[in-house]
């Protein structure tokens, strides 16, 4: 499998000419650590789900509890959204009145993310009914949600429509301790600049009803995260970047498609490599610019590969 693709990048004359470095990452333990003092029904979820916490978890909790605002940097898959979920659910239950916002630039994250909350609210037995409001929620209960979410999923653009109705939420806005921005790489160029001032809206109209949240912010891949965050929220970060959950070996392989010329163009290449993958049996995902090149590069390797093998 991964063995024979790396012999034959290495070694097949087709391949090897344009595999410029290939890194090798090394297994890593995980580091783990509890958090002090947590609601018992939250401990009890954390011990029935067999979580063990790592150490930046550990931290961006301390961090959110303190009172700063967090920026979580930690790679795919470290459990970023679980470090800031714990101190939200933590403070929902110790504060009935307490409500928070997540700001989701896709719908299907947001998605993803209510049923892990709405989860979270029957295992550790905090109500805090946690809604989506954006363009699909229905209309007869949107009333509903404004006057009983205490966790409301949302992205930029119905939050710029409600800003404009906030003497509608004023029990919302009033009791707002925490607003996560997740994926927060997305708001960058002209939107990047508008979901700014759009955050600096929300805070003023927070101000307004006395109340002044924390921030949290969450992203893998974010150049100069400090720097960033500022920008975008007006307001200085503690970044948690150290990933202390456990990592398996890692091949990086540096292909470069124009190293040597010829006649295949970049998207071929794609397929080639593809076809390598899938022939040693490794599940791979292949990502590309466009919907359409998507199906192109599909189509092609299903070709050859029936070609090597109809069966």
């Amino acid at each position: 499998m991964l063995k024979n693709v790396l012999e034959t990048l290495e070694k097949n004359r087709i391949f090897r000419r344009k595999v410029e470095h290939i890194e090798t990452l090394n297994p890593r333990k995980g580091e783990y650590g509890e958090v002090e003092d947590l609601p018992g029904s939250i401990q009890k979820y954390l011990a029935d789900s067999r979580i063990r916490l790592y150490q930046h978890q550990v931290l961006a909790t301390q961090r959110i509890r303190e009172g700063e605002n967090v920026l979580i940097t930690t790679p795919t898959a470290s459990g970023k959204t679980l470090a800031f979920n714990l101190a939200i659910m933590e403070a929902l239950s110790r504060d009935e009145e307490a409500t928070a916002l997540y700001i989701y630039p896709a719908k299907a994250l947001a998605n993803d993310q209510l049923s892990v909350l709405k989860h979270l609210e029957t295992s550790c037995s905090i109500d805090f009914k946690p809604n989506i409001y954006d363009g699909d929620t229905p209309r007869d209960i949107r009333p509903w949600i404004k006057e009983n979410s205490r966790l409301i999923l949302t992205n930029p653009y119905m939050l710029h429509l409600i800003l404009g109705w906030h003497h509608q939420w004023a029990r919302f806005y009033r009791n707002l301790k925490y607003v996560v921005i997740d994926e927060a790489h997305h708001y960058r160029g002209v939107f990047g600049s508008n979901v700014a001032f759009l955050i600096r809206r929300l805070r003023r109209i927070c101000n307004h009803y006395g109340s002044y949240p924390q921030f949290i912010l969450s992203s893998a891949t974010l150049a100069n995260p400090e720097e960033f965050s500022r920008n975008l929220v007006g307001l200085n970060f503690q970044e948690v970047n150290q990933d202390t959950s456990p990592s398996g070996k890692k091949h990086f392989i540096l292909y470069n498609p124009f190293a040597k010329w010829g006649d295949l163009s970049t998207h071929q290449e794609t397929s080639n490599l593809f076809q390598l993958m899938v022939l040693n049996d490794m599940q791979t995902l292949c990502f590309t610019i466009s919907r359409k090149m998507a199906e192109l590069i599909a189509m092609w390797a299903k070709k050859q590969l029936n070609q090597h093998n109809p069966s």
